[in-house]
């Protein structure tokens, strides 16, 4: 099937009446982490450089990435005219570099490497579509529409990886629930707090703590449990668990519960 391009986005459906300044934000600082998607794709193929099956597709992901990049940074114009996208974009690759001479995976093993990009996958799928679901905006729920079925599309990709992988290195579940784990703390890193800084300006000098605050805010208020519940059973899969069944359903709940809690946290500070 042929990909989407961005001839395939109905432009003409913008209502300014409906955009959210707050998701603006968010979808600022994502143009910027997406559109970095060809150093991700240098670093991966890096990785996969004697896995011939696995380096293609690192390519044809990476340029799915940057279009990813390209649609939110062309929408995000449209919602702020004063908007400078390349130069937000300049600004994030000068202040966040990815380990681009890397020969070797960060995570100790080919299949960690697949594990950790499954575990991104499903944190993107989730997040595009609650992103979908809490704007009124048309023209940016078509977009996040698209974008998330393709980062579900890629999920399934590396997770097909994965499983090779897993078997050839013998990683089992507590490995994998360990690369997980640590993959999914890194969600509040320097990168989406440095992409945020980077495409709202929000000040002269960059604050890693009120950067995540800020980002992570706007982010954690666009979820609710559905978008929970099926990012805990991709994560559950991709660890080797039942995607649905009691233990899925209280790690849900878990979840949902500290996603309300974490909010509450970061309104209180920003007040």
């Amino acid at each position: 099937m042929k990909h989407w391009t961005l001839d395939d986005i109905p432009w003409d459906k913008f209502d300014r009446s409906k955009v959210d300044p707050e998701i603006l934000r968010v979808i600022k600082a994502a143009a910027m982490v997406e559109h970095n998607g060809f150093d991700y794709g240098a670093y991966l193929r890096n990785v996969f450089s004697e896995d011939t099956e696995s380096k293609a597709a690192t390519e044809t992901w990476a340029v799915e990435e940057v279009q990813h990049g390209k649609a939110l940074g062309r929408w995000a114009q449209l919602a702020d005219p004063d908007f400078d996208f390349d130069a937000s974009f300049a600004r994030f690759r000068e202040g966040y570099k990815l380990p681009l001479d890397a020969t070797k995976s960060v995570r100790g093993s080919l299949a960690g490497e697949l594990m950790a990009r499954c575990i991104v996958e499903t944190g993107t799928s989730s997040y595009y579509t609650a992103l979908r679901d809490a704007s009124d905006e048309p023209l940016l729920k078509e977009i996040c529409a698209r974008i998330a079925a393709d980062e579900l599309r890629h999920y399934k990709l590396f997770y097909s990886h994965m499983r090779r992988y897993v078997e050839k290195e013998g990683l089992g579940f507590w490995g994998r629930l360990r690369i997980g784990f640590s993959r999914i703390l890194e969600s509040e890193d320097d990168e989406l707090a440095y992409a945020y800084y980077a495409a709202n300006g929000t000040t002269e000098t960059y604050s890693r703590r009120d950067n995540t605050r800020a980002h992570a805010l706007r982010a954690y208020r666009v979820y609710r449990p559905g978008h929970l519940q099926r990012a805990v059973a991709m994560v559950f899969k991709a660890v080797g668990l039942k995607p649905q069944g009691r233990l899925s359903d209280w790690t849900t709940r878990a979840v949902w519960n500290f996603v309300r809690w974490r909010i509450g946290r970061l309104e209180r500070a920003a007040s």
